[in-house]
């Protein structure tokens, strides 16, 4: 599914990467943990194609990724990539609905499809009463659950979370970290999760721990 290579990144003179070497099989969950300032984020955004390395590969579904074009790497990133942050980023002025087909109707699918697959999601997610309120009208765990729909539209291969549950109180970080399991037996979805919380940490099918800006 996901396969890195020898990635290396630093900022300035500042070594952040230093040759990470990583596989992720379809249909698992992988956690990555470590210190402040070990790596996590600067390696979830490279997997995620954010960023770039100085050095190394990345293959998604056996695409070398970062020998697309800039263009070809967005349409890439939009149909077989999906990101979930620690704050929603969910746009004020739409809908649940709305916010959830966005990433959709940028990848030029048919509205009638999009909005029918977003339906599907909501429902799944227990979102399906809530589809017309604006995420001003929603509780935080249900703003996080539209950004995780919102993530899945395009039946991404991955999905990418940095600090999922990082905002959430105990009960609703509870539901949405069994809300990823249940989406890998429904979906057979792939997820890969940036967090410091030691219970989603250990729940993981693996655990990888940063430090110093090596995998130990």
């Amino acid at each position: 599914m996901l396969k890195a290579e020898g990635l290396y990144k630093a900022y300035g003179k500042l070594p952040v990467l230093k040759g990470i070497d990583l596989h992720i099989r379809e249909g698992e969950i992988v956690s990555i943990v470590g210190a402040s300032g070990a790596g996590k984020s600067t390696l979830l955004h490279l997997l995620g194609t954010l960023d770039s390395p100085e050095k190394g590969k990345i293959f998604i579904s056996n695409t070398d990724v970062f020998q697309l074009n800039q263009q070809k790497l967005a349409g890439f990133r939009n149909k077989h990539i999906g990101f979930i942050f620690q704050f929603h980023n969910l746009l004020p002025e739409f809908s649940a609905l709305e916010n959830v087909m966005i990433p959709g109707l940028i990848a030029k699918r048919s509205g009638t499809e999009v909005k029918r697959r977003a339906m599907e999601l909501l429902g799944l997610l227990g979102l399906l009463e809530r589809k017309d309120h604006k995420p001003g009208e929603l509780s935080g765990g249900e703003q996080q659950r539209v950004s995780v729909a919102r993530a899945l539209i395009n039946d991404p291969s991955i999905v990418f979370a940095d600090e999922p549950s990082g905002n959430l109180d105990s009960k609703n970080a509870d539901e949405l970290h069994q809300l990823f399991f249940d989406l890998r037996k429904e979906l057979n979805q792939t997820f890969v999760i940036v967090t410091h919380n030691k219970e989603l940490a250990e729940m993981a099918d693996r655990k990888l721990e940063i430090e110093d800006g090596v995998i130990l």
